[in-house]
């Protein structure tokens, strides 16, 4: 039974190691949102990717679903209804064409509907310089909206993993009213150790919002390591709970309160300024050497 108010609920962080098949992977997270409510969340969110990992273009077509219809989300839907839970699912693949797809978010609300999507906006395209080359353009869709959604506590801003390096769409969310921001994620094990904490604290910083961050972890079937260190940030840069390597669920209680005693102290949001970038040539003095 839920134990939140209007201003206080308990947040849920499912982190996973997801695989190559989608039942196994929408089973081992339906066992893991199970947990959280058994944990009294109120509100669960799972990772990037929730439902499969796979790199292979073919492979990931033919096990990528439209929305109407798609099995994995339906068995979400189902869960948030029975455990009457705000269920975010961080990201599932879902197809818009023929040969594309979409990495989206959906937010479900405890009678089973879909409250909101978000439709990963920044595409993974990077050579990491170690072998590991991703370009997530080539297959998934770009979306064109930032998303709120209206939380029985705030709003909730989306965003999806390598959003999370974009902070004018923090920024925006955060104008736009968001008291919390969504950052499912699957970072490498490469970056995630040199920039997932420090990112995401920034961001809860930068935003004054409570930041929640749902991860996978671990070497996975289609041989890409994640970092894992599903985070709770609040608005001040506190690291309320850190998930670690393993898969499984981490809580924090969150009260929207301190929201309002952090942006009253610090009232950033309220400071912008319009400038100018001026570029300036300097000449180099006469005798000095040239670079």
């Amino acid at each position: 039974m839920s134990t939140s108010s209007e201003t206080t609920f308990r947040a849920a962080l499912v982190q996973m190691r997801s695989g190559r098949s989608v039942e196994r992977n929408v089973a081992d997270a339906l066992a893991l949102i199970g947990e959280a409510a058994a944990q009294k969340a109120d509100y669960v969110q799972t990772p990037e990717n929730t439902a499969l990992m796979e790199l292979e273009p073919a492979r990931l077509m033919a096990e990528t679903q439209p929305e109407a219809g798609n099995k994995a989300l339906e068995a979400f839907s189902t869960a948030a209804r029975d455990s009457k839970i705000w269920l975010h699912i961080g990201s599932i693949a879902v197809k818009v064409a023929e040969r594309r797809l979409a990495n989206r978010s959906y937010l479900i609300a405890p009678d089973g509907s879909i409250a909101a999507r978000y439709d990963k906006i920044h595409m993974f395209d990077v050579d990491l310089g170690n072998g590991e080359v991703y370009s997530e353009s080539v297959n998934y869709q770009a979306g064109a909206s930032a998303i709120l959604a209206d939380l029985p506590w705030g709003s909730l801003g989306l965003t999806i993993c390598y959003d999370l390096r974009f902070p004018a769409l923090h920024r925006a969310l955060a104008k736009g009213g968001a008291k919390f921001v969504a950052s499912p994620a699957a970072f490498t094990r490469i970056t995630g150790e040199a920039h997932w904490h420090t990112l995401l604290k920034a961001r809860a910083i930068e935003t004054e919002t409570f930041v929640f961050a749902a991860a996978q972890s671990g070497l996975h079937e289609n041989g890409r390591e994640t970092f894992g260190h599903s985070l709770i940030i609040s608005p001040w840069g506190e690291v309320l709970a850190d998930g670690g390597i393993e898969p499984g669920v981490v809580t924090a209680d969150i009260d929207t309160r301190s929201i309002d005693v952090i942006r009253r102290r610090i009232p950033s949001l309220t400071h912008d300024r319009a400038f100018d970038v001026v570029v300036v040539k300097c000449k180099t003095p006469e005798g000095a050497p040239q670079a």
